[in-house]
């Protein structure tokens, strides 16, 4: 029976997860805005993680021609490689599919990539998007469907957990949200806590490491943590939700 009712403890409890965990996104940064906290505490329990990266980042910035995309990519290479570093992830595997575009790739290539990684692995759990994307982006909805066909077709058969929120994590800064347009394209889960798979409350050392993380990919933050401040930016960033899928709840 899937969880209707969770302790304090069982909320926060990693080694619920297991011994390997591996984490897909669809851009450089995804991993540290979503599960930056969770990495490290996993990392530092001595949890096998690999990180699966589908994009590297290139639609991110303000110009389009190829060449300004081309040198951002490199960009934003290297700052995820800095910000895998501090969070202690040394397994890290890129998909090299154009950013903004995972939609168009063929599917049956996308999933066949994921299954690779988790035949590989063998992971206990995958840590990934919803199917809504948290934030309604087309590639994180992409990735979503990715593996959780590629889950259904695994040896490994791994647990799933997908990004989540609260009630109240949506109520820290509500204006920050609205203001810089997070939630432009789509809305995130939003789950009671007794929905809860898992909840990191992160401490100080955590949450350090978590915003120096984002801070190393400045490309991607320098713009919002120099318009609200750094203390302002930490409080945003401070919780991370995890819940199984939905359609696992509903066929418990």
């Amino acid at each position: 029976m899937t969880n209707t009712s969770m302790t304090d403890h069982a909320l926060h409890d990693l080694s619920r997860l297991g011994s390997t965990v591996v984490t897909v996104w669809a851009h450089p940064d995804d991993e540290t805005y979503l599960s930056g906290g969770l990495s490290a505490a996993l990392r530092d329990r001595g949890v096998r993680l690999v990180c699966v990266t589908a994009t590297r980042g290139e639609a991110g910035g303000p110009a389009s021609d190829p060449a300004a995309a081309m040198r951002l990519a490199q960009v934003r290479t290297g700052e995820l490689e800095h910000a895998l570093e501090l969070l202690g992830v040394a397994e890290h595997v890129w998909l090299n599919h154009p950013d903004g575009g995972l939609a168009a790739v063929p599917p049956e290539i996308g999933v066949a990539q994921v299954v690779g990684v988790l035949d590989e692995v063998r992971p206990d759990t995958v840590v990934t998007f919803g199917p809504e994307g948290h934030t309604g982006h087309s590639d994180h909805r992409t990735v979503s469907r990715w593996v959780d066909q590629a889950v259904r077709r695994s040896v490994a058969n791994p647990r799933v957990l997908q990004v989540a929120v609260t009630a109240d994590q949506l109520a820290i800064d509500p204006s920050l949200n609205d203001d810089f347009g997070v939630f432009a394209e789509g809305r995130p889960r939003v789950c009671p806590p007794e929905q809860l798979a898992l909840r990191l409350e992160l401490g100080p050392h955590l949450l350090r490491r978590k915003v120096e993380a984002l801070v190393r990919q400045p490309s991607q933050t320098e713009g919002l943590i120099g318009a609200v401040g750094l203390e302002r930016f930490a409080a945003w960033v401070a919780i991370e939700s995890f819940a199984e899928p939905e359609s696992h709840r509903h066929s418990a």
